[in-house]
């Protein structure tokens, strides 16, 4: 009988499970546009493309398992999102991930991917100089509890009182723009893969995070938000987009987020790399099924125009992407 209450013990609850395979499955696109990253450093590290992917998979878990989990509180997203803070510091402890919520038993997965990164982390040689930099990014990505709250009215309080205390403003961005750039991690993978060259510098770290965070990882969100706008409708989730007072205005805003995100990459080192990324990123968005839909393939064209020459190379490229990898709507 003890044997039958181990087992059932490891078994991991049917909707942990459910997240952790939806994290991999359905948002590959991601997990592909993490490993990209790997690309930076002139010298190719097996130990940074486990990191990138292991810390894509985690972002993506823990967003899923917080969205589902998000009736019972705030407190639960801000508990799981812990998880891609301690990630990146093999100095603390474990935390309790789960403490609210709804179900705990994952065999072991979230605390495999979390050490799975530490170790990872600990292997780069110029991890030291860019940890403050990734640790400040990381804590910043926890606003994506606040993003899943239910109440619309108390999401968005939540959300103003969050980026007033969390935030400055000089760049002048709204409070939804704000929260919506410190939401993507990208910030975390470009730091990363800085940290895989040795003899890097803090400064050079200040660099790529002034960069990423808020432009390029706006970019990111507000995109991700554009493809999701008519589902996220649909199911009364929180929609960046949604902000903004028409469609047009969202699409002109859209339009020089993008412009400004590429712009950001040409004083960094290695700048022709992280320029490839990301436009990879604006096309990887643009090509989903519902920004070819009739109602946003002009607005799609605009903001397409906008991310340049090499996006609009690119877009192609990604689209077939998608429909060889079952990707269209994700």
């Amino acid at each position: 009988m003890a044997h039958w209450h181990t087992l059932a013990a490891n078994i991991p609850d049917k909707a942990l499970r459910t997240d952790a395979q939806i994290a991999i499955e359905r948002k590959r696109a991601n997990i592909d546009g993490a490993a990209l990253f790997w690309t930076i450093p002139r010298v190719r590290s097996p130990v940074l493309l486990r990191l990138l992917v292991a810390y894509e998979v985690l972002a993506d878990y823990l967003d899923c398992a917080s969205e589902r989990g998000a009736y019972v509180g705030v407190a639960n997203g801000l508990q799981l999102h812990q998880a891609l803070i301690d990630a990146l510091d093999p100095t603390v402890e474990l935390g309790d991930y789960y403490k609210h919520h709804p179900w705990s038993h994952d065999g072991g997965y979230l605390y495999a991917l979390v050490q799975t990164c530490r170790d990872a982390c600990g292997r780069l040689p110029s991890y030291q100089a860019i940890k403050p930099l990734a640790l400040r990014a990381a804590q910043l990505t926890q606003v994506l509890g606040i993003n899943h709250e239910p109440d619309p009215e108390l999401r968005d309080a939540s959300l103003q009182t969050w980026a007033a205390t969390h935030l400055p403003n000089p760049a002048g961005l709204a409070w939804w723009e704000r929260t919506g750039g410190a939401s993507a991690w990208l910030t975390v993978l470009a730091l990363l893969a800085l940290a895989a060259e040795p003899a890097t510098t803090h400064d050079e770290g200040r660099g790529v995070y002034a960069a990423y965070l808020p432009w390029i990882s706006l970019a990111g969100t507000m995109l991700d938000s554009y493809g999701d706008l008519a589902e996220d409708a649909t199911a009364s989730d929180h929609s960046y987009i949604a902000h903004y007072p028409t469609t047009a205005a969202a699409s002109q805003r859209l339009a020089e987020i993008v412009r400004r995100s590429l712009a950001e990459t040409r004083d960094l080192r290695d700048r022709e790399r992280h320029l490839v990324i990301a436009s990879c990123m604006i096309a990887m968005y643009l090509t989903k099924d519902s920004t070819r839909d009739a109602a946003l393939r002009a607005t799609t064209s605009e903001i397409t125009r906008a991310g340049g020459s090499l996006t609009r190379c690119l877009a192609p490229v990604l689209r077939a992407w998608r429909v060889l990898y079952k990707q269209q709507s994700t």
